[in-house]
C-alpha cells in the first residue's frame, strides 16, 4: 500500500527535503504550513494556524495519513512562551487526527539544544560531556523541546501510534526564509566579503574555532526520518543524527573561503558577531542583486545572523555520537565539506548568490 504522510512545516528546510525524499520513494504527501511559501512539487498543500486548534482541525478534517512528521516551531519572546506555543502546536495536530493515527507513526525533529539548553539558558547549565549521547537525557531547565516530546508521548499512549525523536546538529540545506540556515547565511556573508573587500572573519568563539564539531545535512536527516518511520525495530526511540564526519572550524573556514575565492582571516581573538557587524549589508546586497541579476534583493529573506551567531558563538565543544542509530541499522552519511559545496552550488544555480 502507498504510504501516506503529513509533514508539519513542509515549506521549511527540513520539510522541503523530507517531502522530496518521500515523494521520490512513492509516498503520498500532504504539507501543513502557514501558507506563506509554496509546497514542494507533488505534495498537497494544507494551510492552518498551528496555534489554533480549530484551524488545525478544520484543515485536517478530511486527511487520513499513516505517518506524521513535525519539523515546525515558532520562536517566542521567552522559553515559557516557547513551551506554551510549541507544545500546543504538536498537541493540536495530534488531537485533530486522533484515532486515525492508531497503528501509525509520529516523528518529531528537535535538536542539540536538548543537551545544551534553550536560548534563554544556552550553555549556562552543566552541559553533558561530548560527544552527546541519547542516554544523557534532559537538562534540569525549561525547554520547549521537552514539551513537544511530552505531547508526542502522551498522544502515542492515547491513540496507539509509534514515535521517534530526531536530534540534528546545525542543519545544512536549501530553503528560503528559514531562520536556522547557517550554510545560506555563510554563503551570503562570503559573497558580501568578496564584493566589498571586507575580511572574511569567523564570527564565533575560540572554543568553536579550535574544537571538534559536526553538522547535519538535511538529506541525511530526511533519510533517518523515513527509516525510523518504516522500520518497526527502530521505533519508540530518540536518535541523534549528524553527517558522520567531524571537523574543526579553523579548517572548514578556509575551505569555505577557497570556494568563494577569498582569503580566510585569522581568528580575531574574540567573538565578532555578525549581527551588528552587518548593518550595511541590506543596502550592499540590494546593489549586488541589481548588479548580478539575483532573484532576492531582500537580505532578510536569505540570512539569519542571530542564529548563526548563536551556533558559532557557543563557549564549549559540541559534537554528537550517532552510534545508537548506527547499531539500529541506519547508515546515512555525508561529508560536511561536500554538503556545503552542494548547497553553495544550488544557491548559485538558483541565482540567490553571485555565480
Amino acid at each position: 500500500m502507498q504510504q501516506r504522510a503529513l509533514i508539519v512545516g513542509i515549506s521549511g528546510v527540513i520539510g522541503t527535503a523530507l517531502a522530496q525524499q518521500l515523494t521520490g520513494d512513492g509516498w503520498q504527501v500532504w504539507g501543513l504550513s502557514r501558507g506563506r511559501t509554496a509546497v514542494p512539487a507533488g505534495c498537497t498543500a494544507l494551510t492552518a494556524d498551528l496555534t489554533d486548534s480549530d484551524s488545525v482541525r478544520q484543515s485536517l478534517k478530511d486527511v487520513k495519513v499513516d505517518k506524521v512528521f513535525f519539523s515546525a516551531w515558532a520562536r517566542q519572546a521567552n522559553e515559557k512562551e516557547n513551551i506554551r506555543v510549541n507544545g500546543a502546536m504538536v498537541r493540536n495536530v495530534i488531537e485533530a487526527l486522533g484515532d486515525s493515527l492508531k497503528g501509525g507513526h509520529v516523528a518529531l525533529v528537535t535538536g542539540l539544544k536538548h543537551y545544551l539548553g534553550p536560548f534563554d539558558a544556552y550553555g549556562k547549565g552543566e552541559v553533558p560531556v561530548t560527544p552527546f549521547r541519547e542516554e544523557q537525557g534532559r537538562q534540569p531547565v525549561d525547554n520547549f523541546y521537552y514539551a513537544q516530546e511530552d505531547e508526542v508521548f502522551a498522544g502515542a499512549e492515547k491513540y496507539g501510534f509509534s514515535w521517534s525523536v530526531h536530534r540534528p546538529h546545525t542543519i545544512i540545506g536549501f530553503a528560503l526564509g528559514n531562520a536556522m540556515n547557517m550554510g545560506q547565511t555563510l554563503a551570503v556573508y562570503a559573497s558580501l566579503c568578496k564584493e566589498t573587500g571586507q575580511p572574511f572573519i569567523f564570527p564565533g568563539s575560540e572554543a568553536q574555532w579550535e574544537g571538534v564539531t559536526d553538522m547535519t545535512d538535511v538529506h541525511v536527516l530526511a533519510q533517518q526520518l523515513e527509516w525510523a518511520a518504516t522500520t518497526p525495530s527502530a521505533q519508540d526511540q530518540d536518535y541523534n543524527v549528524v553527517n558522520g564526519d567531524v571537523f574543526r572550524w579553523k579548517w572548514m573556514w578556509g575551505q569555505i573561503a577557497d570556494y568563494f575565492a577569498i582569503e580566510a582571516a585569522p581568528y580575531p581573538g574574540a567573538i565578532k558577531p555578525l549581527e551588528g557587524r552587518m548593518d550595511a549589508a541590506p543596502a550592499e546586497w540590494q546593489a549586488m542583486a541589481q548588479k548580478y541579476g539575483l532573484k532576492e534583493a531582500d537580505i532578510g529573506k536569505l540570512v539569519s545572523w542571530w542564529h548563526t551567531d548563536a551556533d558559532l558563538g557557543r563557549p564549549m565543544e559540541v559534537f554528537t555520537d550517532i552510534s545508537k542509530s548506527r547499531k539500529a541499522g541506519f547508515t546515512g552519511y555525508q561529508c560536511t565539506r561536500d554538503a556545503f559545496v552542494a548547497l553553495f552550488d544550488k544557491l548559485k544555480a538558483e541565482r540567490l548568490i553571485p555565480g
